[in-house]
């Protein structure tokens, strides 16, 4: 009796890597760019070589004890908002050094804590939290309806905000 379940322990095994060998040779076939592609990080393409946390739990304990900012990108991989965003975002040398400077937490799916969607789950949007745990909704983009997004031609506005969630740390610590 002990082989046989081994042995449909292992057809389940076998079963389960075929469904996931199938799902990760679907998602490839959609961008075949001329670019190599490098294997997916955490980063999910908006900076590879920044260190971001997995999870928010992970960042929010990371946050309060490097004394770091957090920054939160919430996106979606078919949203051509969100992937215009990380482009511009991605290929902007000043924003990726100074993104060295916070812990980086980018989400594709929503958290159980309301007060990272002060105005509501849309994406993409960016959210700022202190060392303190404290969301920075002060922080905001130029949209009324929408405070924390972001267009790609808002790409400076957002890194003179991340400036200002460095800054504010240096005078309120």
């Amino acid at each position: 009796a002990m082989e046989k379940s081994y042995l449909t322990m292992f057809l389940l095994l076998i079963v389960i890597s075929c469904a996931l060998a199938k799902d990760a040779g679907k998602k490839d076939t959609k961008d075949t760019t001329a670019k190599p592609k490098l294997p997916q990080t955490l980063s999910r393409g908006w900076g590879d070589q920044l260190i971001w946390t997995q999870t928010y739990e992970e960042a929010l304990f990371r946050a309060k004890h490097s004394q770091k900012p957090l920054m939160i990108i919430h996106h979606l991989e078919d949203c051509p908002h969100s992937q215009a965003l990380k482009k511009v975002f991605a290929e902007h040398k000043d924003i990726q050094k100074l993104a060295e400077k916070f812990i980086l937490l980018n989400l594709v799916y929503e958290t159980t804590d309301k007060n990272l969607a002060p105005d509501g789950q849309y994406v993409p949007r960016v959210l700022f939290i202190d060392p303190s745990l404290t969301v920075r909704a002060d922080i905001t983009g130029r949209y009324s309806n929408r405070l924390y997004a972001y267009e790609p031609s808002d790409i400076s506005l957002l890194y003179s905000n991340m400036q200002k969630a460095l800054k504010l740390l240096k005078t309120e610590l």
